[in-house]
Order: structure tokens, then sequence, then C-alpha cells
């Protein structure tokens, strides 16, 4: 059996986000996600079918939720996001990559 790091081959540079999936099984999606300084694009929402559990490994983020307040997350941090709760990610770190994992269920 291999093991894997969740902090290797992440790109030098990234001009957009990097979505990978980890594992796809039964209805569950585990993802990592890398951003470096990205942002969901203004006024464009997900409302995912899904619910989403979300944690940052690295760097630092704002996630937004349509007539909510914003969501600041720290390493280390997760949240648990309901299938259909618009949401969107309104800041992520300039000064670091910031690494998250996301699971879909």
């Amino acid at each position: 059996m291999k093991t894997d790091n969740i902090f290797d081959n992440i790109p030098q540079h990234l001009d957009e986000e990097l979505f990978e999936n980890l594992l796809t099984k039964d209805g569950i999606k585990i993802q990592r996600i890398v951003s470096e300084a990205h942002t969901t694009p203004e006024g464009q929402w997900y409302d995912q079918e899904d619910n989403e559990w979300v944690i940052l490994l690295q760097g630092a983020a704002i996630i937004s939720f349509e007539n909510e307040e914003d969501i600041p997350l720290k390493v280390g941090e997760y949240l648990n996001i309901q299938a259909h709760k618009r949401h969107r990610v309104s800041w992520t770190s300039e000064e670091e990559k910031t690494v998250w994992i996301a699971v879909h269920y």
C-alpha cells in the first residue's frame, strides 16, 4: 500500500483553482482544492445537489453565504454546508496557497 501527502504535487503557480478528486465512491467524493488568491467570480453562487463538509489545512479563506454573514476560516477550521445552501468563496490568502479538503456527500 502506498501513502500520499496532501501537500505534494502542488503547482508552483495556479492560474485557476485546482480541484483534484482523491476518492469517489458510493455517493461520496473527497477533493483536494488548492487556491492561490482565487475567489468565486462575483455574482456566481455554488448551489450544490449534495452536502459539503470542508476543512482548511493551510492558508486562510472567507466563505460567503447568500443573505447571511461571511464565515472566515483559518487553519484547522471546518464547516458543513447543506445541499442547496448558496455560497461562494469571497477571499483566499494572497500570502500562501490555501489548501482545503472537501467531502461531498
